[in-house]
């Protein structure tokens, strides 16, 4: 496809590596020719890098294969996992989620990017709903403003939370932010 073709988001081949068009920019240089100024991600290494596109230049579109899968258990850094559509169990190592294994529940639903058959980009739901283990107690009287105390979830993720919450409580965390939404009331 031609760069004036490409998409935010659009997942791109460039000197042979898998990379994502985070943004980009018609600019019109002085004597030259306008190009596209492109924001790129390397999907594998996580690196970001600019390139300069010209209008016309062909750059290779990959496909990437997307899925359903339900998170069913981890044992050390592997995890795994069930495609909701052929109930097939693919296994997945620390380095495709990154940070975000923090995040992982039984039963959770995730979607899988694969391209030729390996997953390489694993996405959560926005926000998650875990169970505190452990925080320190409503100190009474303390009616301070934007007072927070750290809490540990039940997947050992620590985050920033009111007073108000207690041990056993529910809480709905964005995935994106590592932070506090709200909790969650008892039905």
């Amino acid at each position: 496809m031609k760069a004036s073709e490409m998409k935010k988001g659009q997942t791109i081949k460039v000197d042979g590596k898998l990379c994502v068009i985070i943004d980009y920019q018609h600019v019109k240089l002085g004597k030259g020719g306008a190009v596209y100024q492109t924001k790129i991600k390397n999907i594998t290494e996580g690196t970001t890098q600019t390139v300069r596109l010209r209008s016309d230049e062909i750059i290779q579109e990959a496909y990437l294969d997307k899925g359903t899968y339900e998170y069913l258990y981890s044992s050390g850094n592997e995890h795994v996992l069930m495609d909701t559509a052929t109930y097939e169990q693919i296994s997945l190592y620390d380095d495709t989620f990154g940070d975000s294994v923090k995040y992982l529940k039984p039963n959770a639903q995730l979607q899988v990017s694969m391209y030729e058959g390996k997953a390489v980009i694993v996405d959560l739901p926005n926000t998650v709903d875990l169970k505190v283990t452990d925080t320190t107690p409503e100190i009474k009287g303390a009616t301070a403003t934007n007072q927070y105390k750290p809490a540990t979830l039940e997947t050992g993720l620590v985050v920033q939370v009111p007073p108000f919450i207690k041990i056993d409580d529910v809480i709905t965390v964005d995935t994106r932010t590592d932070q506090y939404v709200t909790r969650v009331k008892n039905a």
